[in-house]
């Protein structure tokens, strides 16, 4: 098994310059997401609920400051939708990747992921 270094330092997101080093917690957000598998997504509250801590809010605001650095397609809304103002870019990715898309959303019965212990999130967020 090849082991991977934190997304947050493999991407060297701790040296960027003129912004500030992701804290703790955004490192663990980072990591969760830089996890989740191509064809596959999760929600915003699912990433808060595999680290333990946060809210979809609070998972947002990390992605939107530093999740340039991770797979940030891979997170949506609870309705399957992107999030604005990236949803195109998402959606032709996602649909590269071979995910289920219909429309402007992600078919989620089909298309998210089980998480790191296997175990299928509630759908109902």
């Amino acid at each position: 098994m090849t082991r991977r270094r934190p997304a947050s330092l493999s991407a060297g997101l701790s040296t960027r310059p003129g912004g500030a080093p992701p804290s703790a917690y955004a490192r663990g957000v980072l990591d969760a997401v830089d996890r989740v598998p191509a064809g596959t997504v999760v929600t915003y509250a699912d990433v808060a609920e595999m680290t333990g801590t946060g809210s979809a809010r609070t998972v947002g605001t990390v992605l939107s400051r530093y999740g340039r650095e991770v797979p940030w397609w891979r997170v949506v809304q609870a309705s399957g939708r992107p999030a604005e103002p990236h949803l195109q870019e998402a959606l032709r990715r996602l649909a590269q990747e071979g995910c289920p898309v219909v429309g402007e959303r992600v078919d989620l019965a089909r298309a998210r992921w089980a998480g790191p212990g296997g175990a299928a999130p509630d759908v109902l967020d």
